[in-house]
């Protein structure tokens, strides 16, 4: 038996592998961080064999509460993936699966290559309404891909949509593929009038280089990118640096920042509260765009996940709150689950690739509820 990692997104360490009932890996911390939790690999020659893999260092995980009645995910051809038997005891995380095959592999959730970020930006461009860029380079020189959709004009709004700034939260992108999707059917009359008032600008992974390098959070240098957004340096924090660049030649009237929670099973919306300026208004935007997602998306929740730090007490570090401050609009953050939503179980899938679409599209429903609203 072989396990490997040493690929777009991979992430382990093997501490053993000679028996089935006793695999002992590893999950590798960020580089020069401590967070750790993303795992991604590939098991080879195992067909048949009741395997037990165990991730022995799970229990001092940046996230470690997220493991209880967590369900690994495994695909065998990488296209399909499928939750397996997954147990906790409060220090390891046990994985028990029977392949069919002698190649299979298993991660933390269904995995998003850059390979398929650059194949999402080239069918993107395929459309008359995107005019693809590249903000700058990140720290290991990768592209930091901007999609304009839409052109400015005279009284419409500016809307950015940014994704993945956690690097192992992959149903971030996940979820631009169905708002991509839809928000670029030419058929779709939801998306034609969002186009005919605002302008489109968004980022769908903002953290290139964690995301290659296995990462649960950090970029290149580990550095949290949604701490960086008061301060950032090309130095530290480029993706950041030149994003935010962007948004004040663009001006910005709407933001929504798309992550996964490693330790909630539900979706929830987190709003610009406790900022200086925060609002009545801001407070009915926000109230309006929760009602409207929740009427068209049963697996969106209302009741839990929002939090009011109190007056004053918004940390505009991060992207939801100093995008809030900054330009005086509604700015929310989104998160989903890596395991399941508890009001809508999946037994088979948990949360996954397509329900992450299917949210992402149904968001222009809820952008259409308050587009009027935003200025």
């Amino acid at each position: 038996m072989i396990i490997s990692s040493s690929f777009d997104g991979g992430n382990i360490a093997c501490l053993a592998c000679d028996d089935p009932a006793d695999i002992r890996l590893e999950i590798k911390k960020d580089n020069n961080a401590d967070f750790y939790q993303w795992f991604y690999f590939r098991l080879t020659g195992a067909a048949g064999r009741d395997c037990r893999i165990k991730l022995t260092n799970a229990g001092a995980a940046s996230y470690a509460e997220g493991w209880r009645g967590y369900r690994a995910v495994a695909s065998q051809d990488r296209d399909t993936w499928f939750r397996v038997e997954t147990d906790y005891d409060g220090q390891t995380v046990t994985i028990r699966h029977t392949p069919d095959s002698d190649s299979i592999y298993f991660a933390y959730f269904a995995p998003y290559s850059m390979e398929r970020h650059a194949d999402l930006i080239a069918e993107a461009q395929g459309s008359p309404r995107v005019r693809p860029s590249v903000l700058g380079s990140t720290l290991d020189g990768q592209d930091m891909d901007l999609l304009r959709i839409g052109d400015a004009g005279d009284g419409k709004r500016s809307c950015w949509v940014i994704a993945r700034q956690h690097a192992g939260e992959a149903m971030a992108e996940w979820w631009m593929e169905g708002f991509l999707g839809r928000l670029l059917d030419e058929d779709d009359p939801m998306a034609r009038e969002l186009l005919a008032k605002a302008v489109f600008y968004v980022v769908p992974n903002m953290n290139p280089d964690g995301s290659r390098r296995g990462h649960l959070r950090g970029n290149a240098l580990g550095t949290d990118l949604n701490r960086q957004w008061l301060e950032p340096s090309m130095e530290r924090s480029p993706e950041v640096f030149l994003v935010r660049q962007k948004m004040k030649e663009t001006g910005v009237d709407f933001c929504l920042d798309v992550h996964g929670d490693e330790v909630r099973n539900f979706n929830f919306l987190i709003g610009p509260q406790g900022i200086p300026s925060w609002s009545d208004r801001l407070g009915d935007l926000l109230q309006c765009y929760k009602q409207a997602l929740r009427r068209v998306s049963p697996d969106f929740q209302v009741e839990r996940g929002d939090f009011d730090p109190g007056p004053g007490k918004g940390n505009t570090r991060m992207c939801g709150k100093y995008v809030a401050e900054a330009f005086g609009c509604l700015s929310m953050t989104l998160e989903m689950p890596f395991n399941d939503t508890s009001d809508t179980p999946h037994a088979a899938e948990g949360w996954s690739p397509e329900r992450s679409r299917k949210l992402g599209a149904a968001n222009l429903d809820a952008l259409y509820a308050i587009i009027d609203r935003l200025r």
